[in-house]
């Protein structure tokens, strides 16, 4: 499967692997044609197991490169990696309070951002798309990263972060789609903003790979800037959220498995 990857551009290999996690976005959004109801504990459990997913990529598929490819230049070797984590968290702070959106489960007086007459199908989709968009620039810069022979890098290493995101991908489109059906929502409209989830990614992705690729001195940083993003994301929407009901060890017993599912994805395969 490497070898058939490696025979394409680095943003054809990275539209290819957010292709395939918009892939299985919709595909978590798809259970909804089989059942309207789907237990808590099993959502909390798999928004915890989405959480180990972005964590370990954070490090292993984004930050470690990063460290590594610091190495001989001008500043100390954690300063590239500091200043981009900081500055990905940063970016979506700022985004979260400039653009109106609805996080799940909250009624619309709960909205964030400027005050806003959009609908609450259109905030909700609003906040899907902030939260999604780390996802598909971390693969694109993955893939970058690895054209550009980084060190820790390589394409098998960004196609286990690939699959590590539709792992995790799997619940975030169920976690979309099951509330929405649950509330009254018809069953198509419930599984498209399902799946609307993962749609941003493959276009976050091929931007990933382009800018890593136009501007390699700045490469280091940009994976810290993904991680930073999928960190703040994990912080802000998916441990919060998996709590939510007041479940709390099974959330955390699935950001165990979680990670060791990426760290093992990552190692196994890079």
């Amino acid at each position: 499967m490497i070898a058939f990857i490696e025979q394409y551009s680095p943003i054809i290999q990275a539209l290819m692997g957010t292709l395939f996690t918009w892939g299985v976005t919709a595909l978590g959004a798809s259970l909804v044609f089989f059942t309207k109801e789907v237990s808590r504990k099993l959502l909390d459990g798999m928004l915890g197991f989405a959480s180990g997913v972005m964590i370990a990529a954070s490090y292993w598929s984004l930050l470690e490169p990063a460290i590594a490819l610091s190495e001989g230049l001008l500043v100390p070797i954690w300063f590239p990696a500091v200043v981009g984590f900081l500055l990905g968290g940063a970016f979506l702070f700022a985004v979260d309070k400039l653009l109106p959106h609805l996080h799940l489960g909250k009624d619309i007086s709960q909205a964030e951002g400027p005050k806003t007459a959009w609908q609450r199908s259109v905030l909700l989709v609003t906040a899907i798309t902030l939260h999604n968009i780390p996802e598909g620039l971390a693969v694109g810069v993955a893939f970058g990263a690895a054209a550009a022979g980084v060190e820790g890098a390589g394409t098998a290493s960004a196609v286990a972060l690939a699959i590590g995101i539709g792992i995790q991908n799997f619940p975030e489109g169920l976690a979309v789609s099951a509330p929405l059906r649950r509330e009254g929502w018809p069953l198509g409209k419930a599984f498209m903003y399902g799946q609307f989830s993962g749609m941003v990614e493959p276009i976050a992705g091929v931007i990933g790979a382009a800018a890593t690729i136009l501007m390699q001195p700045i490469l280091p940083y940009a994976l810290a800037f993904a991680a930073g993003a999928m960190i703040f994301v994990v912080a802000e929407e998916l441990i919060p959220e998996s709590k939510r009901e007041g479940h709390s060890d099974i959330p955390t017993m699935g950001l165990m498995l979680g990670f060791a599912v990426m760290m093992l994805l990552d190692v196994a395969l890079g």
